[in-house]
């Protein structure tokens, strides 16, 4: 096994050993739809541009495939899994029922305005990365956002199966209208409203906001069928 030191895909301080390099790795191609669904790789592909021996590529495919990211052929290599028929919608249904949960769990009026003021502090600074053009930090920041809501719920089974649904999102939205300057700075500003809600603790008014603002940046189809927000 090579003890070529390699640049953490996911952004580590700490190098993960060579089945983690190798994991991570070919879960963010995945993710940012550098490996669309349907493509086909092998082994010796991601061996070779991590410059690692098979071994732990195959521990990485394995814990790829026990995660629905992967189906594996023996001898053939492995089939990234595409998008399944009506994914992104379950995922947004299932998002607004975490992000709606963890604001009506909230019912300390210091707790709603420290979140307000966190959920505040990112919109600045998704505006500070789109003026910048810096969309990678735009994307990190909007992330931010939506867990800072559902870890204000202060359930932690229900924030860690949310960091898997945003894996999820990332990989449909990996081409998504956010790219767009124009989309890119209405969701700001439905960032802020949604703030304002928090702060002003219009429970019904954020789950009507947020709702839209999923549709619009998610499902952009459905949300046009239906008049749209804006």
């Amino acid at each position: 096994m090579s003890s070529t030191h390699l640049p953490d895909p996911v952004g580590s301080a700490a190098t993960p050993a060579a089945a983690e390099v190798a994991y991570r790795y070919t879960k963010s191609l995945i993710l940012d739809d550098r490996l669309p669904g349907g493509t086909m790789i092998s082994e010796g592909e991601i061996a070779g541009q991590l410059s690692l021996s098979r071994t732990p590529v195959r521990e990485a495919f394995l814990r790829l495939e026990a995660q629905g990211w992967l189906r594996l052929y023996p001898k053939r290599g492995a089939l990234v899994v595409p998008v399944g028929p009506g994914e992104a919608q379950s995922v947004v249904d299932a998002r607004l029922l975490l992000e709606i949960h963890a604001i009506q769990s909230i019912v300390d009026p210091l707790s709603r305005e420290r979140l307000a003021e966190r959920l505040s502090a990112l919109v600045q600074r998704q505006r500070e990365a789109l003026d910048a053009g810096n969309l990678d930090a735009y994307a990190e920041h909007d992330v931010e956002f939506h867990l800072a809501v559902v870890a204000a719920g202060e359930n932690p089974l229900l924030t860690s199966f949310y960091v898997t649904l945003r894996e999820r999102q990332r990989r449909m939205v990996a081409r998504s209208l956010w790219r767009d300057e124009h989309h890119a700075l209405a969701f700001i500003d439905d960032h802020q409203r949604l703030a304002d809600l928090v702060a002003a603790g219009a429970t019904e008014q954020f789950e009507e906001g947020l709702r839209r603002h999923l549709h619009d940046a998610h499902l952009p189809e459905r949300a046009a069928a239906v008049g749209g927000v804006r």
